[in-house]
């Protein structure tokens, strides 16, 4: 089950003189990037600044309006087997987990191999045991979903992106929903693994304090590009006002979010729907109480 990149000098990602369309609309343009084989990358950046939008085109979920996107030195191919192929040494944490809610944490985590290999069954059942085991959660093999915590939901589905041997691991905001220490240790787990597995993953995240401490190298994405790329330690030593006011999270500042800097229409639709908001928020009636001892 392991996949074996061809060749080992070259990045794990590259994109080159890539555009990522979603319809009509330009999310990402001019895109260069290379991932280095074994490194931690993250992708930071505002709100709908196309961080999962690159993620999307590794996966070859979206395809590039121009420019070329390799994954181990091959391009993402179009063609439907091939794609599946692919994907098969691609992991993926989703935000939301994705777990099923009617199978138990081990059959989540069994359920890559029961589709995607021919391995016996009792092959299978170890295999899920080391999956895991390695994310500390061996004991909670029958537990359902509803019987996780939040943190253990997101390592079994951390498991089970584990379960095809993956080179590749991508985040997709790995934190979100996470308490402090939950979150402290699902970076712990990545970073582990990422050294112990020998794979090479890319985080998309708005956690900047979380993540920057386990990555090697960081790209910010805004105004339709990369504006950032480079070390943790280089991108907090910047004096870029976009950069200062992300990491700082300054209200004001070249990024603009505030109904001021938004376009017309956009302010038009929040100026109607402040007009049409109540001045009041009064109970329900048909709520029922909630007293102390419930909560």
């Amino acid at each position: 089950m392991p996949h074996t990149a061809p060749d080992t000098n070259v990045p794990a990602v590259r994109l080159s003189g890539v555009r990522l369309d979603r319809g009509v609309r330009t999310i990402l343009s001019g895109i260069d990037l290379e991932v280095p084989r074994g490194s931690i990358t993250a992708i930071l950046g505002p709100s709908g600044s196309g961080k999962s939008t690159l993620l999307a085109a590794i996966t070859g979920e979206l395809a590039p309006a121009a420019g070329t996107v390799e994954v181990f030195g091959r391009p993402v191919p179009r063609h439907h087997r091939e794609l599946l192929e692919l994907r098969k040494g691609i992991g993926v944490l989703l935000q939301g987990n994705g777990l099923l809610t009617d199978l138990t944490a081990g059959e989540n985590v069994a359920l890559p191999l029961r589709t995607h290999t021919k391995l016996p069954a009792p092959v299978i059942e170890q295999l899920v045991l080391m999956k895991l085991h390695a994310v500390g959660l061996r004991t909670a093999v029958d537990l359902y979903p509803r019987e996780l915590s939040g943190g253990m939901a997101r390592r079994v589905a951390l498991a089970r992106a584990l379960a095809l041997d993956p080179p590749l691991m991508l985040y997709d905001e790995p934190l979100t929903g996470l308490d402090p220490i939950a979150s402290g240790v699902i970076m712990s787990l990545i970073a582990r693994l990422n050294a112990t597995l020998g794979l090479t993953s890319i985080i998309v995240s708005h956690h900047v304090r979380e993540t920057l401490p386990i990555v090697d190298q960081v790209l910010v994405t805004a105004n339709r590009g990369i504006v950032f790329a480079g070390t943790p330690a280089e991108l907090e030593a910047s004096e870029d006002p976009l950069l200062r006011q992300f990491l700082r999270g300054e209200p004001d500042g070249p990024i603009a979010f505030d109904p001021a800097s938004a376009q017309p229409s956009a302010r038009d639709a929040l100026a109607r729907a402040a007009d049409a908001a109540p001045t009041r928020l009064a109970a329900t009636p048909a709520a029922p109480r909630i007293d102390a001892e419930a909560r």
